[in-house]
């Protein structure tokens, strides 16, 4: 029922929902995408046909949330970041939401980890979060493969491990089977099995609840603050989860977006010194800006509850909010594509757990991506191989068994792969170019090959160097010795050469 005053929300013309179910419909079919991506019509493609249908929502609706009719259900659709915080809000407080369910690209649903509220004084200090993960980042870096590349496989279990540790504490560092229980649960949100589930990824936290955890994690914290164990268990495993998926993914793509340059992390900063405090806001942008675009929810459904009204805006029972932020970046389709730089506001629903309006564990997950790509940029370089960015135009997604990041050493100055100047040899890593993959372009490698030809240039000065060393000026011998050093050197400079001709002709 509405009055003068009220009124629903403006459906879509036929047309509209025609493109709209499209869109969604050529999901299912990953070729579609070819053609318009060959000529670069990046506005003919599934993501960018309803992009540019939201923006002309938009336009044609003066901003207003509209009703969009699909195959997949009719939804109510807020046209801007601000309303879509400002309709799930009023919603919330009248109580009036039940549980969201995540919509993928394609229009299929999947259940989503219950949304946990953790207290705000269950949320420790940042200030020894550095020193809590460091020797998780350290075993990344030592374990990157022969080209200096990261193993997805083993990124993904350093990057599990470090999450127990910082949520549950270290007496869960060893635990991967409370991972594996999490990750089964979480897949099976709204099934018939979850809350078989769910009791036994309770009954594996509990345990850790009680035996005097860490007082600097969540885990510890909650204890501390004698909450409850029927309520302190589901917010920790709730904050595992979060703090899981910002790691294993949203740290990965951030330094995907880090490594690709500072447009593509911070648009309009400058890229900082690796021993310049600025190292950490860069990071903490480039999380900002991954979750920003690439939301491990990227788009949820809320159903209403109970009739509310918002801003004259009349929603009735029944109906569904289709929530998706992310693809909310490029307000005019005249901007060709490009999406502008920003981060998830306060307020807004949770890009990592489809809260409608914020999740404290969010940004407690935020927080530890943020610090495991300055961690990382603190004792080593990271060079983008697979995709290839570009700062003023990212893909529309990036999905984390696409991403390809190497890591180079970095000496205190903040220059990387700096030969030794006491005639020591700098022996790096071998430069085995990885096996084919899927997705891995030419210009990937050819990537990957203007890096080992560096590593190469880099080699070939440290045993130039190492030949100048008056140590072997003492007799016939050294002089001997100095001089394969130098036809050594001489070798790797001209592959240094040779590798990086190789690269440019994969790179055109």
């Amino acid at each position: 029922m509405t009055t003068a005053d009220t009124r629903p929300a403006a459906g879509a013309w036929p047309l509209e929902n025609a493109v709209f179910s499209a869109a969604l419909l050529a999901h299912r079919l990953p070729w579609t995408d070819a053609p318009a991506r060959a000529l670069g019509l990046h506005a003919l493609t599934r993501e960018g046909a309803v992009r540019h249908l939201l923006a002309h929502l938009h336009r044609t609706r003066s901003g207003r949330p509209v009703r969009l009719s699909t195959p997949f259900g009719s939804f109510l659709v807020p046209l801007t970041r601000a309303d879509t915080a400002g309709l799930l809000a009023a919603a919330g407080r009248k109580g009036a939401l039940g549980p969201a369910a995540g919509f993928t690209a394609g229009g299929r649903r999947h259940g989503l980890h219950p949304h946990t509220p953790l207290p705000p004084e269950a949320v420790p200090p940042s200030d020894g979060l550095a020193a809590r993960i460091a020797e998780d980042l350290d075993g990344v870096v030592a374990a990157r493969r022969g080209d200096g590349t990261l193993d997805p496989e083993r990124w993904r279990s350093a990057m599990l491990r470090l999450a127990r540790r910082v949520v549950v504490g270290a007496d869960a560092d060893r635990d991967s089977l409370l991972s594996e229980v999490l990750t089964a649960t979480a897949a099976a949100a709204g099934s018939r099995t979850y809350e078989s589930r769910n009791a036994a990824l309770h009954r594996r936290l509990a345990p850790y609840l009680a035996a005097d955890p860490d007082p600097d994690t969540p885990a510890g914290r909650l204890a501390a603050a004698g909450h409850d164990p029927d309520e302190a268990v589901p917010a920790l495993a709730h904050t595992l989860a979060v703090v899981s998926e910002a790691a294993v993914t949203t740290a990965l793509q951030a330094l995907a977006l880090y490594a690709a340059g500072p447009d593509a992390a911070d648009p309009g900063a400058a890229r900082p010194d690796a021993a310049h405090p600025d190292v950490a806001d860069a990071a903490a942008a480039a999380v900002r800006r991954a979750l920003d675009h690439y939301p491990p929810v990227a788009a949820a459904v809320h159903p209403v509850r109970a009739a509310f009204t918002w801003e004259g805006l009349a929603v009735a029972e029944g109906t569904e909010i289709l929530a998706a932020p992310a693809r909310l970046n490029a307000p005019d389709p005249a901007d060709d594509g490009r999406q502008e730089a920003g981060g998830p506001a306060d307020g807004q629903p949770s890009p990592l757990c489809g809260a409608p309006a914020g999740c404290t564990a969010g940004g407690f997950a935020a927080l530890v991506a943020g610090e495991i790509v300055r961690g990382i940029r603190a004792v080593a370089h990271p060079v983008l191989i697979s995709p290839q960015l570009t700062p003023d135009r990212l893909p529309y997604e990036l999905a984390p068994d696409t991403v390809l990041v190497a890591l180079t050493p970095a000496d205190p100055t903040g220059r990387t792969g700096a030969a030794p100047s006491d005639g020591r040899v700098a022996v790096g890593t071998s430069a085995a170019v990885p096996r084919s993959a899927h997705g891995y372009s030419p210009a990937s490698y050819g990537a990957l090959a203007r890096t080992s030809a560096d590593r190469l240039d880099r080699q070939a000065e440290s045993l130039a160097a190492c030949a100048a060393h008056t140590g072997w000026n003492g007799g016939e011998a050294g002089e001997r010795f100095r001089l394969v050093l130098l036809a050594h050197a001489d070798r790797c400079a001209k592959a240094a050469a040779d590798v990086r001709g190789a690269a440019r002709a994969l790179a055109d």
